[in-house]
C-alpha cells in the first residue's frame, strides 16, 4: 500500500518505522562510531558510521520517500550536500544556474568549485528561451542548476521546459527544492536527476539542527553519491539524524499553517502603504504564478517585500519584537531577513542590483504563529519606521 505523504512524514515509507526494537516509536540514537562483526567477512549491515548508521539510514529513506527518489544521503549542511553534488563534475564542465540563487551556493561556485575547474554562467531559467541560449554560449554544459522559487526574489522556473533542455543537450537537471520542501514539490516527479535540500529549513522545522540532502533519480547516480559520501565523510551524525526525524513528522502540519499565514499576510503588506511591492508566489498577481500551481501542491510561506526606504527596512528590522531578524528560514518561528547584508553579502553589488536585492529588500520566512500577532509586529515596526 501506498501512504499519502502525510503518513510517510510520520511512519516512513511502508511502516519502516515500525521496525524499531521493543516497540519504540521514537526512533533509537545509535550513537556509536563503529559496530562489531559477527564473523570475519560477515556484517551486521553496518560498520562504520561515516559510511551508513541505523539512524541516519531511517532518516535517508523517510526523505527518498518524500521526494520520490532512487536514494539519498543525509549530509552536516546543505552546502555539504552541494559540494557532494559537485564532485559528481569532471573538471571542465559547466553549469547554467538560475540568476537568483541562495548567496551560499554562489559562494561556492566561485571559489571551491571553480578551483575544481568547474565553471557557472547565470541566467533567468524563467525564460526558457533565454536558458537555452545561454547553454548554447558554453559547449561545455552539462547540468542546469535550478532554484524554483528562487532565493531570495521568487523567480518561477518551469521544471518541464528545463526537462526538455536537459534531454535535448544531454545534461543533468539538479533542483534545490529547500523553499517549498518535498511536501509541496517533487522536482524528480518532473524530471530531475538530483535535488538539494537544506535540511536546516523545512524538513528539520525547528532552528534547532544544522542538515543537508542528496536525493538522486536512479541507482548510477546514487552509487557515484555513495561512494564520494563514505569517501569525504560529510555524514550527518546519529543525533542531529533523529531531530530531523521528529520533525519531518510534523513537517504536513507545519507547512500547511505557514502557508495559510503567508497568504494572509502577503494580502495584508499588499496594502500597507510603506510596501511597495509584494513577492509571493502563492498571489495571482506573481508573474509565475500559473507555473508554481502547474508543478507544485502549495506556494510555501516565504515572503519577499520591498519598503519605501532603506531606513524603513533597517528601522523594522530592529523595531520587530515577536518576530526574529535572522538569518535562515522555515522553522516554526518567524524570522526576517536582509538578504544585501546576510544571504546575499557575498555576491557582487552590481548582480544584487540587477536583480533587485537592494537595500529596500526585505525576505520573511512565515512561521506558525498566530496570523494576527505576526501582522501586528509588522505594523508596528512599519509604523516605528
Amino acid at each position: 500500500m501506498e501512504y499519502g505523504i502525510e503518513t510517510r512524514c510520520i511512519h516512513g515509507a511502508e511502516g519502516v518505522t515500525k521496525d524499531h526494537s521493543y516497540g519504540s516509536m521514537g526512533t533509537p540514537i545509535y550513537q556509536t562510531a563503529t559496530f562489531s562483526h559477527p564473523g570475519v567477512g560477515r556484517s551486521t549491515g553496518y560498520d562504520y558510521s561515516r559510511e551508513s548508521n541505523p539512524t541516519r539510514s531511517e532518516l535517508e529513506k523517510i526523505v527518498t520517500s518524500l521526494e520520490g527518489a532512487y536514494d539519498t544521503v543525509a549530509c552536516t549542511s546543505g552546502m555539504a550536500a552541494l559540494s557532494i553534488c559537485m564532485e559528481l563534475f569532471e573538471p571542465g564542465s559547466h553549469f547554467v544556474c538560475t540568476e537568483d540563487l541562495y548567496g551560499g551556493s554562489v559562494r561556492m561556485f566561485a571559489t571551491t568549485a571553480a578551483k575544481k575547474g568547474l565553471s557557472f554562467s547565470y541566467v533567468n531559467t524563467s525564460d526558457p528561451a533565454a536558458t537555452e541560449a545561454e547553454i548554447k554560449k558554453h559547449p561545455h554544459t552539462k547540468a542546469l542548476y535550478i532554484e524554483t522559487p528562487s532565493n531570495p526574489t521568487m523567480q518561477v522556473t518551469d521544471l518541464r521546459a528545463m526537462k526538455k533542455l536537459a534531454d535535448t543537450y544531454g545534461l543533468k537537471l539538479i533542483v534545490d527544492n529547500t523553499f517549498l520542501s518535498p511536501y509541496f514539490q517533487n522536482p524528480i516527479a518532473l524530471g530531475a536527476d538530483l535535488v538539494v535540500h537544506s535540511g536546516t529549513k523545512f524538513l528539520g522545522g525547528h532552528n534547532d539542527t544544522l542538515a543537508g540532502f542528496l536525493c538522486s533519480a536512479n541507482k548510477e547516480l546514487a552509487e557515484q553519491i555513495r561512494y564520494y559520501y563514505k569517501t569525504v565523510g560529510p555524514a550527518l551524525p546519529p543525533f542531529d539524524s533523529f531531530l530531523l526525524i521528529r520533525g519531518i513528522k510534523t513537517l504536513s502540519v507545519r507547512m500547511e499553517c505557514q502557508q495559510k499565514n503567508a497568504f494572509r499576510l502577503a494580502e495584508w503588506l499588499q496594502g500597507h502603504p510603506l510596501v511597495t511591492k509584494v513577492l509571493y508566489v502563492g498571489l495571482a498577481t506573481h508573474p509565475g504564478y500559473e507555473i508554481n500551481k502547474s508543478q507544485t501542491r502549495g506556494a510555501g510561506s516565504m515572503i519577499s517585500f520591498y519598503v519605501d526606504a532603506p531606513e524603513t527596512a533597517k528601522r523594522v528590522l530592529e523595531k520587530v519584537k515577536l518576530i526574529s531578524y535572522a538569518e535562515s528560514l522555515g522553522g516554526v518561528e518567524s524570522l526576517i531577513t536582509y538578504p544585501m547584508l546576510q544571504t546575499h553579502g557575498d555576491v557582487p553589488p552590481e548582480v544584487r542590483e540587477r536583480l533587485g536585492i537592494t537595500d529596500c529588500f526585505l525576505r520573511f520566512s512565515v512561521g506558525i504563529e498566530n496570523v494576527e500577532d505576526i501582522i501586528a509586529d509588522i505594523e508596528q515596526a512599519l509604523k516605528n519606521a
